[in-house]
């Protein structure tokens, strides 16, 4: 028995909100084929028919919108029943000196007892059948929880924490930056935490960037997936462009030439899918192409919304939540990125807008993109899908 989250009070689009999170649980859920997922108005309910509950747990703990929820058992709306069911709940957790509460909440107002009646029948009963057994309404050990619904009663007494937030799809579609590091996954995770639905954009510079690293940025997309259901992950060649920008760009202008195509890229392909932002994982001052001033130079080539979660975080918070997310062990993984290759000794940390706009019509911006754009590739990327065996490709790429 799923409770929702920040969604709870939106007003009139409240259901919109509702049926986006049913549908980012189904999505997620998707190898428990056996699963019934229901979206109430004040509920979600998820039928387990059988599957692995601890499974389905963890899976859910990680879907945006859910505030928490409650492993529950469905019963008739019989009293009788109610009591040795709850009676039962509290031996199995009962240890000697433990307190217990009852919290009850009835949707069902046709229902024969009030939620205090229902408070008192059970907790009386309880403390008839348990030696030494106490009430405590503000600090249980044991906490049941009974919920009177029109389709039965509802018992737990275990309560989950979700990941809070707002259901991915909610917020509006925006494309990811996505390089194979450590902040852009940190990033996308806090888009998608206030409901974006995310499509990957993720560069790649063959022969410079090998194979591992196109599996490493679809891996790292696949852990994120988990969060929202599928993703889309589009992959863009850039040889062509980071050799003629090495060939033709003064040396300490190459990274701002190079960012500033890529967002050209970015913001193109953002813009032929109907999104409405870019996504990117720079944090202010972390490395040259990321001040104040290399952002103005950057952001020059668009007037699309480049929306930075990590700007103002440290490095160390950042560290954190990819830890917490499972992207940190990927991301380190040593395969180099398109972000990496051809950078200079001393890159400009303080990049001239008139300077970069002179260097960068020494290549041909429009013929360089729209071949690039032409030649991506498009991939549906499933929570779980498994692109990279990671001991053997590390070998390989140590070799």
């Amino acid at each position: 028995m799923v409770r929702y989250g920040e969604l709870s009070t939106k007003g009139k689009n409240k259901k919109d909100f509702i049926k986006q999170l049913g549908k980012n649980v189904r999505a997620v859920l998707h190898p428990f084929p056996k699963l019934e997922v229901k979206a109430q108005r004040d509920r979600l309910h998820v039928a387990l028919n059988g599957e692995d509950d601890k499974q389905v747990i963890e899976t859910l703990k990680g879907v945006f919108g859910i505030e928490n929820f409650y492993p529950s058992v469905q019963l008739d709306k019989d009293m009788d029943v109610i009591k040795k069911t709850a009676l039962e709940m509290v031996k199995e957790q009962y240890h000697d000196g433990a307190t217990f509460k009852i919290n009850t909440r009835r949707q069902d107002k046709h229902f024969e007892y009030d939620t205090n009646q229902i408070n008192n029948m059970l907790g009386d009963y309880i403390l008839e059948n348990v030696d030494g057994i106490t009430v405590d309404v503000k600090n249980p050990d044991i906490s049941i929880r009974v919920e009177i619904r029109m389709n039965g009663a509802f018992l737990s007494s275990e309560k989950i924490h979700g990941a809070g937030g707002l259901p991915v799809g909610t917020g509006g579609r925006a494309t990811m930056m996505l390089s194979g590091g450590i902040d852009s996954p940190v990033a996308t995770y806090l888009a998608m935490k206030r409901g974006v639905k995310i499509d990957m954009i993720h560069f790649y510079s063959p022969p410079y960037t090998g194979e591992q690293a196109l599996n490493k940025a679809k891996q790292l997309t696949s852990v994120l997936g988990k969060y929202s259901g599928n993703i889309q992950f589009i992959q863009v060649p850039f040889t062509e462009i980071q050799e003629t920008i090495k060939e033709k760009v003064p040396e300490g202008y190459l990274m701002t030439i190079q960012r500033r195509m890529m967002l050209r890229i970015a913001a193109q392909i953002t813009k032929n899918r109907h999104c409405d932002g870019v996504f990117t994982g720079e944090a202010l001052g972390q490395v040259a192409s990321q001040t104040l001033e290399s952002m103005m130079a950057i952001n020059d080539v668009t007037t699309m919304p480049v929306l930075r979660p990590l700007v103002s975080m440290d490095k160390t918070d950042i560290i954190k939540i990819s830890e917490k997310i499972h992207t940190y062990d990927l991301s380190i993984l040593p395969f180099e990125d398109c972000c990496t290759i051809f950078t200079p000794p001393a890159p400009k940390t303080r990049p001239s807008l008139e300077k970069s706009r002179k260097f960068e019509q020494y290549i041909d911006v429009e013929g360089l993109m729209k071949k690039a754009i032409d030649n991506i590739e498009i991939t549906n990327i499933k929570p779980g899908e498994e692109f990279l065996n990671q001991n053997q490709d590390v070998f390989a790429e140590l070799l």
